[in-house]
């Protein structure tokens, strides 16, 4: 009895040429069936490097340089520092499937027909209990709610899902990985958001200038967020994602043609 062959792997090691780039993983041939796996920032030699093995990657991977888990494997946090050498396609596919869980068969599907996508209206009306609230945004809430959630600071999946009034992902910005609905993380930050949103909003008075320097002190909290944050401790107003979201909004609200960001703000500063 011949041995299965995977039709994803098949089409991905002839499409992959000599190097390939999975997110943060970079693949190189070596030799007719074997490969080298390192994190791309790690490209260029070995020397320094661990060797790893193929079974240890999973627990090599599940967590950030920082030591703290890692739920979201697509986050950019890859840890750097090993390297990977596999002999055969069989543990090719195994250790694609121990970084990036999923990514052959969604990158096979995407490649060989139209997506099987899921849209954001589509995979919340049919939530239940508690997060029935999320199919109630309205389309600008939602398209908000995305933008922040997905941002290729915290997720480098290409989303092909939609949302109304938000494009599809870029695949220059995020990376080979499909996403084709949305995740458990989005739906739950989706309901917190819209907890939020029945909350009685402040009016504040900001002159242009004041509201720039909010976003050049939110640009420097999301350039170092607290490590100690779990990833989707959305109680914590601090969370990465929702001052992203505070991002977005501070910007809106920035007069039209007004020059915005925090490297105004820096600039004004010095």
């Amino acid at each position: 009895m011949g041995s299965f062959e995977n039709p994803a792997l098949a089409l991905f090691i002839k499409e992959m040429g000599e190097r390939i780039i999975v997110a943060q993983l970079s693949i190189e041939r070596q030799g007719e069936a074997g490969y080298l796996l390192r994190h791309v920032e790690d490209v260029g030699g070995v020397e320094g490097l661990e060797l790893i093995g193929v079974d240890e990657l999973q627990s090599r991977t599940q967590y950030n340089s920082l030591g703290m888990f890692r739920p979201l494997h697509s986050a950019p946090d890859l840890c750097r520092g090993w390297y990977c050498r596999v002999g055969t396609p069989a543990e090719l596919e195994q250790a694609l499937e121990a970084v990036y869980p999923g990514f052959l068969a969604d990158w096979h599907a995407v490649r060989t027909g139209p997506p099987p996508v899921t849209d954001y209206y589509a995979f919340t009306q049919r939530q239940s209990g508690m997060y029935r609230l999320t199919a109630k945004a309205t389309p600008e809430q939602a398209a908000a709610m995305v933008q922040s959630c997905c941002a290729p600071r915290f997720c480098l999946k290409q989303r092909y899902w939609g949302v109304p009034g938000l494009a599809v992902d870029r695949p220059e910005d995020k990376s080979l990985i499909p996403c084709l609905e949305p995740c458990a993380l989005l739906l739950e930050f989706a309901r917190k958001r819209m907890r939020i949103s029945q909350e009685t909003p402040v009016t504040l008075a900001l002159a242009p200038t004041e509201i720039r320097g909010l976003l050049a002190a939110v640009e420097r909290l999301l350039n170092q967020p607290n490590p100690e944050l779990r990833v989707a401790d959305f109680s914590a107003p601090a969370n990465p994602r929702h001052v992203q979201f505070l991002q977005q909004k501070l910007m809106a609200a920035l007069p039209q043609g007004s020059p915005g960001g925090a490297s105004a703000a820096a600039q004004e500063e010095e």
